[in-house]
């Protein structure tokens, strides 16, 4: 060996150990720290719970401690409680032993939301709006719903008796059931749309288990019943689930070899590349519908199929949730859910919104246009980083009236929809009748429903300060007068769109949610924008084209 490449060795190796001295000495410093401020935390919280002057709760005081420092990360980064690590576990394996009800708060009372269809409280006859009062002899009236969810769920095979008020009924009525496993179904209406009922339409409302072949088995239907011209794949209002099983839904659609999504993070075991396997099983035309409410395996979804051209993206820009979490068991049957890495689309843009500080609670720093990172498609058409998945094509419902909002609030359509039910055997109709919304706008005024708009809210500022004016209640009383005409006009500028409301709170009564997502797609405007594109795939092709 000469003398020259004897010294280039020895740099190598001298750079070598120095590299290495310095991850060691990194580790060593971690570790360090982690001992050193584990034993402060551990003394000040055995002071604080032996000697504070009052005493305390030491398993509250610690939850607090953990939550507070978690909050510091993300809002995804929690632990979960024994009660809590039992309803993750329902999302996580599709299924659970129950009686199958949503249960919810109105007017300060527990009630049901939606009986799961084909449930046992579903054959039973419990519907949605009843008041639940008692579960197995236990009163409801100091608990939360998930607290009554828990008092529901249990063996398979066993019955509990659940106490139930229902409107027009003056007794409780006593429903024993038997405890079923209960799928939680990851699709909410699959079928046929547009005038010749050729365009397939799936509504995938989670990723929880098994949602890759329920959409598989829905694509074998739809085909088999037509010659279908193209898919509406509606993620809209969908929070995401199980990355895997959106893998195996891109899959569908794009040849095998293809590379999904990368998630990489700090710890490389972590790491992972997700490709393409099984041949293409659906070819035709495909247009995905998203919005504010689609998240995480939604966005792997729309985005893969956006940036290999397999999909139009119509709707509107998408929540943001580029971060991929793990659940780690603790002890006493705890567990942490927390984030350990990014997930990369095909492009090679992660589709992270915001980027947490760290400092304080959910500290957190939006990306702006002024930092965005272009990327491209495969075929050249220009995608950004950081903003969640920008639509191809923008459109969404317009924004909710003040009235809309308060009748949403005030749960108006949902106590209605509970009186129309008790009080009508059966709803078949493509619309709502006008007798119908008549007896809606009666029960109005019967609740005395009322709203307040800008100008009321303003006028009640201006009153407290002219009460004591020479003259001004005159004019004070005449402005009333104005804002009741402009309240007024503001139902009727809003009736189409709350007899829409209205009429798919009162379907879903009679024919389940699934009726209900089918009865509003023919008037929905994103399904319709994304017919227009199913029955012109030639425009379609140029925009997936670039041109």
């Amino acid at each position: 060996m000469t003398k020259k490449r004897k010294y280039r060795v020895g740099i190598l190796a001298l750079v070598i150990g120095v590299a290495s001295a310095g991850i060691a000495a990194q580790q060593t410093d971690i570790y360090f720290l982690i001992k050193k401020n584990f034993s402060i935390f551990s003394e000040a919280y055995e002071n604080v719970a032996l000697e504070y002057v009052d005493e305390v709760d030491p398993e509250i005081l610690m939850r607090n401690g953990i939550d507070a420092m978690l909050e510091t990360l993300d809002p995804y980064t929690v632990l979960f409680s024994e009660s809590q690590n039992e309803q993750a576990e329902i999302m996580s394996r599709g299924n659970y032993a129950g009686i199958g009800i949503e249960a919810g708060y109105r007017d300060g009372q527990v009630v049901v939301i939606a009986p799961t269809e084909g449930g046992p409280a579903d054959r039973a006859g419990i519907r949605a709006g009843d008041v639940i009062v008692a579960v197995d002899g236990v009163s409801t009236e100091d608990l939360q719903p998930g607290g009554v969810n828990t008092l529901t769920n249990g063996e398979v095979g066993s019955e509990v008796t659940v106490t139930i008020e229902r409107f027009g009924l003056g007794q409780t009525l006593d429903f024993t059931l038997e405890r079923q496993r209960i799928e939680v179904t990851n699709i909410s209406y699959a079928g046929l749309i547009g005038e010749s009922k050729e365009t397939g339409y799936i509504r995938l409302s989670q990723f929880g288990n098994n949602s890759a072949e329920e959409v598989r088995e829905s694509l074998i239907k739809l085909t088999e019943s037509a010659d279908l011209n193209g898919l509406v794949l509606d993620l809209r209002d969908n929070p995401g689930g199980i990355l895997q099983e959106a893998v195996a839904i891109i899959d569908k659609f794009i040849e095998p070899g293809i590379t999904v999504v990368d998630i990489r993070g700090r710890v490389a075991e972590y790491n992972q590349t997700f490709a393409t396997r099984e041949p293409v099983m659906f070819e035709k035309p495909v247009v995905v519908l998203m919005n504010g409410g689609s998240a995480s395996a939604s966005e792997v979804v729309a985005g893969a199929l956006q940036d290999l051209d397999r999909a139009l993206i119509v709707g509107e820009q998408s929540f943001g949730k580029g971060l991929v979490q793990i659940v780690k068991p603790l002890p006493y049957n705890t567990s942490l859910k927390i984030t350990i890495s990014r997930y990369y689309i095909p492009s090679g843009r992660s589709i992270q919104a915001v980027q947490y500080t760290h400092q304080g609670r959910n500290d957190a720093v939006m990306n702006t246009d002024s930092n965005k990172t272009e990327f491209k498609t495969r075929n050249g058409r220009t995608v950004y980083e950081g903003r969640g998945i920008e639509p191809d094509i923008v459109e969404g419902e317009e924004d909710l009236s003040i009235i809309e909002i308060a009748l949403l609030q005030q749960g108006v359509y949902f106590d209605f929809a509970t009186e129309f039910e008790a009080q009508n055997p059966s709803f078949e109709y493509t619309e709502l009748p006008d007798d119908v919304f008549d007896e809606f706008r009666a029960f109005l005024r019967e609740r005395e429903f009322t709203f307040k708009t800008d100008s009321e809210k303003l006028l009640a500022e201006l009153s407290t300060e002219l009460e004591a004016v020479d003259g001004a209640q005159s004019q004070l009383n005449g402005l009333h007068e104005t804002i009741g005409r402009e309240k007024t006009a503001l139902f009727e500028e809003n009736e189409s769109d709350i007899r829409r409301s209205l009429f798919l709170e009162i379907t879903s009564r009679y024919q389940g949610e699934s009726g209900s997502v089918k009865a509003g797609l023919s008037s929905d405007p994103e399904v319709l924008k994304a017919l227009e594109f199913i029955y012109n795939t030639s425009e379609l092709d140029k925009m997936l084209a670039g041109e």
